[in-house]
Order: structure tokens, then sequence, then C-alpha cells
């Protein structure tokens, strides 16, 4: 029995590894559609891309077999490589930032594969990974807006479009005392969060904004500038002007702590849309975003950078 055989796919027709396809590829690839794709006509919203990689989040790098399409990404198996040689990938591809840590394998990764793993059947090497269904803690029941007494300490807080160079972020965070975990970690804002009782937003009361529980999806910032206008025109939760928030805004969510699901966010948000657009561009150049897994903002560059979006309204 083949791998593919192993992992219940390709039984008819065994499915091809693309070796050319990397982690650092996938986004114009399958998210954005902005560059590789035009060389890929082929792939369709139900085509699928068979690729190796290194996953090296964790103390020790692992070997995994990615399944990948149009927004469409799933990790089938990890491969049970040599220790050394995988650490030896890693380390030969230099240093990486924090929010780098999936690795294109190398032509020793490549040649152990074939002859161990393609070319054989090694069944004790190949561990498939099960996906249960999560269901995600939503914390406990927020108030009801409905009951809900004025607002004593409200805050009106900038929700225009901005240009922010990398020296101006730390004082507009501390202005607000918004918490940043390297940019403002005194930070302390306190929202007065408020359930409207429709099951998809919450309400902060402190603000004045109504935000989605979760969002949109990832995909590049012109798409998702599409996608917003496509969500107002169906009018989501009833409403018809939804935007994305501030940077000011969407800090504004930030808790001090991660919560049960890894996010700096309260319970109620889902952790589905781990890093989001914001209303900021950075001078010189880049788009801002911010991190609610990492717990800060940051920049990246690029001409089709993409994330993921929770959007506002003002109540």
């Amino acid at each position: 029995m083949g791998m593919f055989q192993q992992l219940e796919i390709g039984d008819k027709v065994t499915p091809e590894i693309d070796w050319e396809m990397t982690p650092e590829l996938t986004f114009g690839t399958f998210e954005s559609w902005g560059g590789r794709e035009q060389l890929r006509s082929r792939i369709t919203g139900t085509e699928r891309v068979y690729y190796f990689f290194i996953d090296n989040w964790e103390e020790e790098p692992k070997l995994c077999l990615m399944e990948r399409g149009v927004k469409y990404a799933k990790v089938l198996a990890e491969i049970k490589a040599p220790r050394q040689m995988m650490e030896n990938c890693v380390r030969n591809q230099g240093s990486s930032s924090l929010f780098e840590k999936s690795y294109a394998i190398d032509a020793d990764i490549k040649e152990w594969l074939i002859g161990n793993i393609l070319a054989k059947d090694n069944p004790a090497a190949v561990i498939p990974i099960r996906e249960e269904k999560e269901i995600e803690d939503m914390g406990d029941a927020l108030p009801l807006l409905a009951d809900a007494e004025p607002c004593e300490n409200c805050v009106d807080l900038p929700s225009a479009h901005s240009f922010i160079n990398d020296g101006e972020l730390g004082p507009l965070l501390e202005k607000w005392n918004l918490f940043d975990t390297e940019h403002n970690p005194e930070g302390n804002f306190e929202n007065k969060l408020l359930d409207p009782a429709d099951g998809k937003t919450v309400v902060d009361q402190r603000t004045g904004l109504m935000w989605q529980r979760g969002g949109l999806d990832i995909t590049a910032v012109r798409s998702m500038k599409r996608n917003i206008e496509q969500l107002n025109k169906e009018g989501f939760a009833g409403y018809h002007d939804w935007r994305m928030p501030s940077m000011e805004e969407a800090m504004s969510l930030m808790e001090r702590e991660k919560n049960a699901k890894g996010t700096y966010l309260h319970l109620c948000f889902s952790k589905d849309q781990p890093f989001i657009f914001v209303e900021a561009q950075r001078k010189p150049g880049g788009y801002w975003f911010v991190d609610y897994k990492q717990g800060r903002a940051f920049w990246s560059s690029g001409t089709i950078p993409g994330g993921f979006a929770r959007l506002c309204r003002t109540v």
C-alpha cells in the first residue's frame, strides 16, 4: 500500500508530488491569485496539489505532507524522517522572522522521501493526521445590550484611514492605553462588551463599535475590499455599513493575556481570524495588520499582502 492509498486518497489515480511548491509560494498561488496562478490555470477550486514541507513551529521540526487547493489547506500526514536531516534543512535556510516557521525541503530530504516513502511501502513512517471537528469555546454569556446602562467612560477612537511610520506606532498605542506585547506591554484598554443577541456580533459600549464575532477569510487586500462590498450589499446581521477598523479600533480589542484559544482576545471572538487588515498603511511602504495570536501590530511589504478581516461598524 502506497502513501496516498494509506491516507485514503488516490485509489484509482495516484496524485503527483509538486516538488517545486514551497510554503512561501502558496499565498500567491492559492489565496491571493496575484502571481503564480497565471502559470497554473489548470488549478480550480476542487483540484488539489501535494507537497512536502518542514514545520518548525514547535521544539522539534516535523516533515509534513500538505494537500493544497484554492482557499483550502490541510496537513495530511507527518512523515517520520531522520531528525538530524530535518534540523540540517532548517539550519541551512538561515534566520527567519517570527511569522515564518514553515520551510521548503532540501535536496537531501527529497532524495530520502523518494527512496524511503514513495518508492516503497513504509506505513510506519507515515502518520495520518485526522482532524476532529472542533466546537469553539465562545466564553460565558455576555451582558445583553438591551439591559445595558448608559456608558460613563466612552471614548471616540480615530476611524479614518491613516499612514503610520514605525516610530509613530508606540506613541499612538500609549495615547489610547492599547496593549501590545512589543510596543506597549503596559497598555490596558478596558472594553465593555455586550451581546446584541443575534449570535453574530458583539458591541463594545465603550467605543460605540459593533464587531463581527468571526470575520472574513484570508485574501489579498484588493479582494478583501470587494468582499466587504459584497457583505454590505447582502446586509450582514442586518447592517450595510461594515468596514475595516482603524489601527486604534482593532488594537482596542487586544487583551493583556492569551485566552484558552491562544489569542489575545475575549473568548467571544473566534480564533479563525488570527491577524487582520486595518485601515492603515506604513510610511514609506507596506500595510499594517493586527495580530491577535502574537498580541501585536505588524506590517508587511509586497504588492499583494494577504490577511483576514474582522469588520466593525459604528453603532
